[in-house]
């Protein structure tokens, strides 16, 4: 250590050295600011931004180097190579970027992209800093301490390590600036160690003509921190851009609860009791959401309406007919009143049961004031006239316009001279009507209008009309009689509103990714479609699908690829589907799809429209993807006249075609619904059954045939139904994987069979069955490794059994979990080897510890000179690779004779012993001195 501040005070011009921090510290905060810029970023902008950082790195090193070097003062620099000075340039840019474009590729580890960015990067300092240290010409000889060479390299990766993790946290200023701080810390830690390993030896200095003089050497080192400082600038602009698109894309979304920010807006459940507030709700009442939650409505009523009930009246009114408009005055937290406009609609599900009330309440004090003074104060009303914020009209007895403010002639766009005094309420709707619209107004409309403002003139506790001549011009029109006769017309702007509520209304009934209408919509679509085609006696046919290979989409490429994919789909639907035809999007990757027809040619043609949906691979920044889709269909009225049984039985079908080989779709049948009712029972009954403990497990001896020895037992499962007996694991395994309970079943099969096997008082071997569900599972060599240390079984002694197709599934998933369980001591082995069609490949994929041939062909054997020689095969095949072969389904003397014959090691089977009981249970568990189970064929 004092080594190292002896070179920087005593061989070093410190004024260098603070300039050389200043600049390292200037380029170590630019290519950190330009690399945050880049982890926020995705493709081609990425990688600009992060090319763009490996240059600043770059050129900030460079500097820093040969500014600290233009001080250091061991005697006289001659000058600088240039073909050297040069290549420390190009070797700072090129390993910097390619450390931090290592770091922040989108795919793979984080930590790994981190580690790797890191070493890439601390070289990329390192090679620059004794590259520009060859290029420097010196009278001397120039040696090297190996210590401080081997710490620089190790002081230029290491800091780097938590400046990366702090930069790719995404995290607060402070964090960006630790991260800075930590790469100029690696970069002068480098230098400063490097210098101090050097040991110069005075000679003779031999100058070539390739040389840079010092007095260039400050210019270069200047004009480039110059553009380092451009570089600063630029990465300070770009990253402001980019928080200004992020704040326009705020205030876009902002656009949305414009119309409602003004209101608050809540929901009360069946009781009146507050179920939800909103931010307005909070400005307007002054209550905090977690102060009020649960409150009664009624808690911001007067005392006195309170006294009268008017809370639950207005919900009663709203119950009965669907909404309630009323205004009153409401009390504030603080005691403060106010008066409300209130509307009050009742939700409901989707099968249109009613769950609560939406309750939306505006402060309209100022308007009731602005009212109330102008039909009380004739003498004041220019004055308040000009302050109002909505539009408004006064009329004598004799329904002649007295005077209306600007705000009415602005909102309908009239100059002073459109509307006198004394022109009749008739003439005043058609001026105002034809101004808006620019059309001509039929005397019926005019009189329409005309008796609607009389009735809401007459009647106060009528809702305000709502005039919508456009949809970009809605206004609310309340009229209030005057004891003269006359009345006041007021008119509200509420284009904003309605916009709001529109794409609300939109929002709650499409999908916000594909645009398609979403499941709640589907279901009004086909109630309505239902309803004509019963009362037009048409057909309506109902199809649900669901994408193939999505999730390997999402898997190799991320779920932004999915959403593409999912877009895509969309629009082929809307390009594909004819007016008359309805397209939603469920959930996921599942959409559904009404028709209504009269003749199955109709129906074909949708049918084949949708499956041209799929045939067409689609194309995504360079890449091919390919998709299909399992589609399902049923029809009214032949399989269900309810819209949830159409639904339901859509979806049967199209499981049915999921499961058919070679194809995409498959119309409903009823046999499907049997089929799975049946399979549901079992189901429901199977998630309950480790709970009842009605699952057991059987133990099947497996022998060594040449002395008979016992080797190990098999696990098998059985399931001890109440009322159906024992089921075969041939009939519930399948569900058991459909309802994804095999991983629950397997858990506990898997650590019944390890207690029970150290129980026993030999070594012997346990055999598990894993299903293909269980073998792709991520953490399933996690899981065997928890079941061995709680039951305390050696992983020798446990023998996992598999079969090729559960390979074959997920063929490299699976070969990376069976390498990391025999990683842990456990056998593998294969089961029902020869049933299928590449056991040889999958033999060559993988070292397996036993192949199990499946006893098919032991029990055709008898006569049959085809299963015989494939069991010669077989056991051949294991003899040359040198993999262990037991044989199943030995039940009679024949077959003993036959493995004996052909050389089989070990095997299993009724004749053998049969599946029984725990061992432990049992008499017949061997003491390790006991006889052979079974008898040799053949012995004395």
């Amino acid at each position: 250590m004092l080594d190292i501040l002896s070179c920087i005070r005593d061989d070093h011009d410190l004024r260098y050295v603070f300039a050389a921090g200043l600049i390292c510290m200037l380029s170590s905060a630019t290519t950190m600011l330009l690399l945050r810029h880049a982890v926020s970023g995705t493709g081609r902008a990425r990688l600009n931004a992060t090319l763009l950082a490996g240059a600043a790195g770059g050129f900030g090193i460079w500097a820093t180097h040969f500014i600290a070097m233009l001080g250091y003062a061991p005697g006289i620099i001659a000058g600088y190579d240039l073909a050297l000075t040069l290549a420390s340039l190009l070797v700072a840019v090129l390993m910097i970027s390619l450390g931090l474009v290592a770091l922040t590729r989108e795919a793979g580890s984080r930590h790994v992209s981190i580690a790797l960015g890191a070493a890439i990067t601390g070289l990329g300092i390192s090679a620059m800093h004794y590259c520009g240290m060859m290029a420097l010409q010196l009278p001397a000889q120039l040696d090297w301490r190996s210590g401080y060479v081997l710490g620089s390299f190790v002081a230029a990766i290491v800091p780097l390590v938590p400046a990366f993790h702090l930069v790719l946290s995404r995290p607060r200023q402070s964090r960006f600036a630790g991260a800075a701080l930590l790469l100029a810390a690696a970069i002068l830690a480098l230098h400063f160690l490097g210098m101090t390993g050097l040991v110069i030896t005075p000679s003779r200095l031999e100058a070539h003509g390739g040389t840079i003089s010092p007095l260039t050497m400050d210019f270069i080192v200047g004009a480039i921190s110059l553009g380092l400082l451009a570089l600063a600038v630029t990465g300070l602009l770009l990253v402001r851009s980019t928080q200004a698109v992020a704040q326009a894309s705020e205030r876009q979304f902002s656009l949305l609860v414009k119309g409602i920010s003004d209101y608050a807006l809540y929901i009360l459940d069946l009781e009146g009791r507050v179920a939800s507030w909103n931010a307005g709700a909070e400005r307007l009442k002054g209550y905090r959401a977690d102060e009020v939650l649960g409150c009664a409505v009624e808690t911001f009523y007067t005392p006195e309406d309170r006294e009268k009930g008017l809370a639950f009246k207005a919900l009663g009114i709203a119950t009965v007919t669907g909404k309630f408009t009323g205004e009153g005055w409401r009390v504030r937290r603080d005691g403060s009143r106010f008066w409300a406009q209130v509307t009050i609609e009742v939700v409901k599900d989707e099968r249109g049961h009613p769950i609560g009330f939406a309750k939306i309440t505006r402060d309209v004090t100022q308007r009731k004031e602005d009212q109330d003074r102008i039909a009380a104060i004739g003498q004041q009303r220019d004055a308040a006239l000009g302050h109002m914020h909505q539009g408004l009209c006064l009329f004598d007895a004799d329904e002649r316009l007295v005077l209306r403010n600007a705000r009415f002639l602005e909102m309908y766009e009239l100059e002073e001279d459109d509307l006198p005094a004394g022109l009749s309420h008739r003439e005043v709707i058609r001026i105002v009507l034809e101004a808006k619209t620019g059309q001509t107004v039929s005397e019926e409309d005019v009189e329409k209008a005309r008796q609607l403002v009389l009735n809401c003139r007459t009647n106060p506790a009528q809702a305000p009309i709502v005039s919508e001549l456009s949809e970009e011009f809605v206004v609310s029109i309340s009229s209030r009689k005057l004891p003269d006769g006359g009345w006041v017309s007021t008119f509200d702007d509420i284009t904003n509103q309605r916009q709001s509520e529109a794409r609300i209304a939109h929002m709650a009934l499409h999908d916000g990714l594909t645009g398609l209408a979403n499941r709640t919509c589907l279901n009004l679509w086909l109630d309505e479609a239902l309803g004509q085609a019963q009362h037009l006696r048409r057909k309506l046919a109902v199809a649900v699908f669901d994408l193939n290979r999505f999730k390997d989409i999402n898997d190799s490429f991320g779920h932004a690829w999915g959403d593409v994919v999912l877009q895509e789909i969309a629009r082929r639907l809307r390009a594909n589907l004819l007016e008359d035809e309805f397209a939603a999007r469920l959930g996921g990757d599942e959409f559904g799809v009404g028709k209504p027809y009269t003749s199955d040619h109709q129906l074909n043609d949708f049918v084949n429209r949708l499956e041209k949906c799929f045939e067409v691979p689609f194309e995504h920044q360079g890449q091919t993807l390919h998709f299909g889709a399992s589609i399902g269909v049923s029809a009214f009225p032949a399989d269900g006249k309810e819209r949830e049984t159409l639904l339901n039985n859509a979806d049967l079908a199209m499981y049915r075609a999921k499961g058919q080989l070679g194809e995409n779709l498959c119309f409903y049948e009823s046999s499907m619904d049997e089929s799975a009712r049946a399979r549901r029972k079992l189901a429901s009954d199977l998630r309950q059954a480790i709970e009842r403990q009605e699952l057991a497990l059987l133990y099947q001896p497996q022998c060594f045939l040449e002395d008979g020895r016992l080797s190990g037992y098999e696990a098998l499962l059985r399931w001890h139904h109440p009322l159906r007996g024992v089921i075969s694991p041939v009939e519930f395994i399948p569900i058991a994987e459909e309802a994804g309970l095999i991983i629950q079943i397997g858990e506990w099969v898997l650590e019944q069979a390890c207690r029970e096997a150290t129980r026993w008082p030999v070594d012997h071997r346990v055999a598990v069955n894993l299903s293909p569900i269980q073998l792709v599972q991520p953490d399933i060599a996690q899981t065997v490794t928890r079941v061995l240390i709680e039951t305390g079984l050696p992983a020798r002694r446990l023998e996992l059994e598999i079969t090729e197709s559960a390979i074959i599934t997920d063929k490299a998933r699976a070969l990376h979990n069976l390498r990391q369980i025999k990683a842990l001591g456990v056998g593998i082995a294969m089961d029902d080897f020869g049933t299928g069609y590449s056991s040889l490949d999958t033999l060559q994929s993988f070292p397996f510890d036993k192949i199990k041939i499946d006893k098919s062909f032991l029990l055709q054997s008898n006569g049959n000179d085809q299963a015989q020689a494939i069991i010669r095969a077989v056991l051949a095949l294991g003899q040359s690779l040198k993999i262990p072969v037991l044989a199943e389904g030995v039940e009679t003397e024949e077959h003993l004779h036959l493995l004996l014959s052909e050389g089989c090691q070990e095997a299993q089977g009724y004749f053998l012993g049969r599946p029984g009981h725990a061992p432990s249970l049992t008499s017949a568990m061997p003491e390790p001195s006991a006889e052979p189970l079974i008898p040799i064929v053949g012995a004395a």
